[in-house]
């Protein structure tokens, strides 16, 4: 608001419908308690600008864990295998990859092929380690969208995928935090749209996740240990496709909202 960070939470006022954001007074993701401040401020009010909805101290991320999605990486040239794996294929993403809503995504010079890849995001609530399957949920303070932009090229070329996933502006998140009780994360669908135009093959739902949320939460519990705000990309579902500085790309996930982002040549 007007230059300076603040935190809040989303609230739609009934009387006319729109949302509001309630500023608290402190780090909702801290030690202490925090308060609304009594300050509300529209969402589209003029001086008001989303953010990430979080900064996390580490970002991982599971690849081809959707069959539509490890098909298409096959169909498409980029993968030997024809199916997903077996086990999970872990990657991880600096924080300084993360942008929010609206802020660019900078297609860098040394990349020639850089896709899109629409996600649900699960944000972690509280101190996680070596969480059973069981009880990870309970660990989880809600989700986000999150558009896992990858240099597909470079993916390719590269041993590890550290340029290819993990470059500046690669993990737009936003536009918020839903909490875990009020989002279908059992069965969310996720779309995407390209210059305002839905990409259809590009969709699907977290109903068909290989390795469920839980069971992802566990086994990276098992060797890294999740702080509040953390942040896990639980995968894509289907196609993704190709970005050109100048395009717009627009991450929905149905519970959550949209997150929209521009592609600019870096």
């Amino acid at each position: 608001m007007n230059g300076t960070p603040r935190y809040a939470f989303v609230q739609t006022d009934e009387s006319d419908g729109k949302d509001y954001l309630v500023e608290l007074d402190g780090y909702p993701l801290g030690a202490g308690a925090v308060s609304p401040t009594g300050n509300r401020y529209a969402v589209d009010a003029e001086g008001v600008r989303l953010l990430a909805p979080v900064i996390p101290s580490k970002v991982f991320g599971l690849a081809k864990n959707y069959e539509a999605h490890a098909r298409f990486m096959h169909e498409a040239g980029h993968s030997d295998i024809a199916h997903a794996p077996e086990d999970m294929m872990i990657f991880t993403k600096p924080s300084t990859s993360v942008i929010g809503p609206d802020d660019p995504i900078v297609f860098p010079s040394y990349s020639d092929d850089m896709n899109f890849e629409p996600e649900v995001a699960a944000v972690i609530g509280r101190i996680t380690k070596n969480v059973s399957a069981a009880d990870a949920m309970d660990h989880v303070l809600g989700f986000t969208c999150v558009n896992d932009v990858t240099l597909r090229d470079l993916q390719g070329k590269d041993p590890m995928w550290t340029r290819a996933k993990g470059f500046d502006t690669s993990c737009p998140l936003g536009p918020w935090i839903v909490t875990r009780d009020e989002f279908n994360w059992r069965d969310a669908a996720i779309s995407f749209r390209l210059n305002g135009e839905d990409v259809p093959e590009a969709s699907g739902t977290t109903a068909n996740l290989i390795h469920g949320m839980a069971e992802q939460i566990a086994a990276i519990s098992s060797f890294s240990t999740l702080l509040p705000g953390d942040v896990i990309l639980t995968g894509t579902p289907n196609a993704s496709g190709s970005l050109r500085p100048g395009d717009e790309a627009e991450v929905i996930v149905d519970g959550i909202g949209s997150l929209r982002n521009v592609v600019v040549r870096g």
